[in-house]
């Protein structure tokens, strides 16, 4: 069976550079993936963290005091920075440690946090107060955040499940069964010519999907195995039915 895929795209010449390229790339596109999801999980637990900070200022604690009690009670990777930046505040001063924290976290919003927070401090502004509006502004943000991404998703995936899955598979029928080659029509130049293009539109709209979702650089990598897939579906939607 596998010769017979091999025999049947060597009329394929360009399929068969993308199947070495996919293999190549696929792999590229993870740690964007990887590096993205913590930076989000970061930016989802900002509201939380700054609500129980102001709770624990409002309790009477000073804010190194709530940062640690923070900390201690939570077990995720905002915790581990929160307890990190704890420990280095011992050895250097409170705002190196909280700079050096926004840094590791890689996050343009925790960053901004950070700032704020210690922009607060040095106007003795009311910490627990701050601290509250600024927990209740971070969630808003990040549920519009969240469900923008959720609409894009949809319609990203939408776009590409259309002109990579849909549309090969709809022509690479009809090609073959009115055009079968017991009809002794000659296709194969027609063929080529349709798989490319399918190959091309792919990529474009995995490009245009990417730049939708702003993470175009990232979904680079994915852009041969997304072509290579739509020309795979053509090319055999033909062989079935011819």
């Amino acid at each position: 069976m596998i010769l017979d895929i091999l025999e049947i795209l060597n009329d394929y010449p360009f399929v068969l550079l993308l199947i070495i390229i996919s293999i190549a790339t696929m792999g590229g596109g993870i740690p964007p993936i990887l590096e993205r999801r913590r930076r989000r999980s970061l930016e989802n637990s900002i509201s939380e963290v700054l609500e129980l900070l102001s709770d624990n200022i409002g309790a009477g604690e000073g804010i190194q005091q709530g940062l640690a009690r923070v900390a201690e009670v939570r077990s995720d990777l905002f915790g581990k920075l929160i307890g990190d930046a704890m420990q280095a505040s011992k050895a250097t001063s409170f705002n190196a440690a909280m700079a050096e924290m926004a840094v590791k976290s890689r996050s343009q919003q925790v960053q901004r946090v950070v700032n704020l927070i210690l922009t607060s401090l040095e106007g003795d502004a009311p910490m627990q107060d701050v601290l509250f509006e600024m927990s209740q502004e971070y969630s808003r943000l990040n549920k519009l955040m969240n469900r923008r991404e959720t609409e894009l998703q949809s319609s990203a995936l939408l776009i590409i499940l259309f002109v990579g899955l849909m549309l090969p598979s709809i022509i690479g029928f009809l090609v073959g069964i009115f055009a079968p080659k017991s009809s002794g029509m000659v296709v194969s130049e027609l063929n080529s010519i349709m798989a490319n293009f399918f190959g091309f539109a792919t990529a474009i709209s995995v490009l245009i999907s990417g730049r939708m979702l702003g993470r175009m650089k990232s979904w680079l990598w994915y852009v041969p195995s997304f072509a290579l897939m739509s020309m795979l579906i053509y090319i055999f939607g033909f062989e079935m039915l011819s």
